[in-house]
């Protein structure tokens, strides 16, 4: 039988913070194993219960979201952390996918798109929000005249669909080539912008605006 996934989560209010308990705990094989109530909580908990995911609210006292998934990653680099936002076009969220969130949802998200998120996060995948990717794209940087750090055209286009969400299976149907041919320029892309992980590869493809619209 496959282990549940392991969920710790953060969020400032009460309410939100039991209902998302609440909520989580309706899905089949998700475990809460803590419930935080501000980012430096959200990291403790991690390091005593060792989740597969953090789901965190982005604005929290003492450490905030972004700070909190700064210190997971760096910390606790096997747990994956997907942010809630109240607000589509939170500039923080930027933030958060720099310090390495993989995930992005608004608090509108019903219990399938959670759920699917942490899935996704504690796979390696990133999923963001489609209304609030919406929001991100129109104000988020235009993209470079050329790929940063020596990437290739082709190696910023992977790089823009892991941000996208897309597994490697996905891209190769995407771009009509074999998923090995993917799997080399992501092992080339992720030499070359030193990323560890894919993670890493949304924060980076967001900062540099290589996410397609």
């Amino acid at each position: 039988m496959t282990s549940a996934l392991r969920v710790v989560l953060a969020d400032d209010q009460t309410i939100v913070r039991d209902g998302l308990v609440t909520l989580l705990g309706l899905l089949p094989g998700i475990d809460v194993v803590g419930a935080a109530a501000d980012g430096a909580q959200a990291v403790a908990m991690v390091a005593e219960h060792a989740p597969d995911v953090l789901l965190t609210d982005l604005r929290m006292p003492v450490c905030d979201g972004v700070c909190a998934t700064r210190r997971v990653r760096a910390e606790h680099p096997a747990t994956a952390v997907v942010v809630l936002t109240t607000y589509a076009d939170d500039a923080a969220v930027l933030d958060a996918l720099r310090a390495g969130a993989v995930g992005w949802l608004s608090k509108d998200a019903d219990a399938e798109a959670i759920g699917h998120a942490l899935r996704s996060a504690a796979a390696g995948q990133s999923t963001i929000d489609s209304a609030a990717l919406a929001a991100l794209v129109s104000a988020g940087p235009a993209a470079p005249a050329a790929p940063p750090d020596g990437l290739t055209a082709r190696e910023a286009e992977v790089l823009g669909l892991i941000a996208g969400g897309l597994s490697n299976a996905e891209i190769a149907r995407r771009l009509v080539v074999s998923e090995a041919t993917v799997k080399t320029h992501v092992n080339h892309l992720f030499a070359k912008a030193g990323l560890r992980d894919r993670a890493q590869a949304v924060g980076y493809a967001y900062r540099h605006g290589l996410v397609p619209g």
